[in-house]
């Protein structure tokens, strides 16, 4: 869609300049031959760029007449974008570390002072999502930081959507946290496994010394099979939800029993509709406290939800009965 008005003016300015001043081939000086200029919007305003470009000038070089652009430019923004890559690295973490929406990463944009269309934000998501893959797929960058470090421990799972969909195999290195290679299959036999493991113990040219899953039995086959003399042990987060798996059962039927309880609070808050006087504010207040307390659940096995709603429950009841001790009632 066309701009429908003008972009303000810019808050600042830069003046950029390649690094290099010799020709990568022929080693001849390269000259100025002419100026460009952008405006790019970024977290902290819009930044007017000036632009030096240069040029060989031998005619008999392979790169004669051929642009050399500032390298800085990169570190700012996209070949031909408006938007920095501080917005697009802004709007990629809110989206998938916070899990906020287009329309709450619009708003948080808007409160920093970014004047975005919520379309453009879609279209940054998809930018980012372009540069994650271009990040993960960069082998000369993996072996190089696998190197530095001189061994890996793989940790391999699969994710299936759906039930009869295929499913997404990701083979992740714990150390590093990089992933090394990601692959559907439409099924997860001992021999399609070993080969994954096979290929990755290929891309990373480092010794492999240990391996982390869960107790699928052709997860243990193919390791055994591809990776013989690697130690192979099962991840502490399926031992421990198995250990909680009862603490789990109580809990939950615990939370259900909690919620018959506390039902009713909308009829309250019926009865106070149109009423602004403070004590209805107050009991407002109480039955917002009681619908946070029985929509926030915790996350087994670590956190039990039962537990986490009758603490929650407790306090706002002693806080209740205060308030009933104060003005000289009683407490039901």
């Amino acid at each position: 869609m066309a701009r429908t008005k003008a972009r303000p003016q810019a808050s600042s300015q830069q003046t950029l300049q390649p690094e290099r001043r010799h020709c990568a081939s022929c080693g001849g000086s390269l000259w100025t031959a002419y100026f460009n200029t952008r405006t790019v919007t970024t977290l902290d305003g819009l930044v007017h760029l000036t632009l030096k470009i240069r040029r060989c000038r031998n005619a008999a070089c392979p790169l004669f007449h051929r642009p050399y652009r500032p390298e800085g430019e990169g570190a700012l923004v996209l070949p031909q974008g408006e938007v920095g890559l501080d917005v697009i690295a802004f709007v990629g973490a809110r989206r998938y570390e916070a899990h906020q929406s287009v329309a709450e990463i619009h708003a948080a944009l808007r409160e920093r002072g970014v004047s975005l269309a919520e379309r453009t934000v879609t279209n940054l998501l998809h930018r980012y999502e372009e540069l994650v893959a271009l990040h993960l797929t960069d082998a000369a960058r993996l072996r190089e930081r696998l190197a530095e470090q001189g061994r890996v421990i793989l940790a391999l799972d699969g994710l299936q959507p759906d039930v009869g969909h295929e499913v997404l195999w990701v083979v992740r290195d714990c150390l590093s946290g990089e992933v090394l290679l990601a692959r559907s299959l439409l099924s997860a036999t001992t021999d399609d496994l070993a080969g994954l493991l096979g290929e990755v113990q290929e891309r990373v040219a480092v010794p492999i010394v240990g391996v982390v899953s869960d107790g699928q039995r052709s997860i243990r086959c193919a390791v055994a099979q591809a990776l013989p003399d690697v130690p192979h042990q099962l991840c502490h987060f399926h031992y421990l939800r198995e250990a909680a798996k009862p603490i789990y059962e109580a809990d939950r039927h615990a939370k259900k029993e909690l919620k018959k309880q506390v039902r009713g609070i909308r009829p309250i808050e019926r009865k106070l509709e149109g009423r602004t006087d403070p004590e209805a504010e107050a009991v407002r207040a109480y039955c917002l406290a009681v619908r946070s307390a029985l929509t926030d659940d915790g996350r087994p096995p670590l956190c039990a939800s039962g537990l986490k709603l009758h603490d929650r429950l407790q306090a706002i009841h002693a806080s209740i009965g205060q308030v009933a001790e104060k003005r000289g009632c009683q407490r039901s």
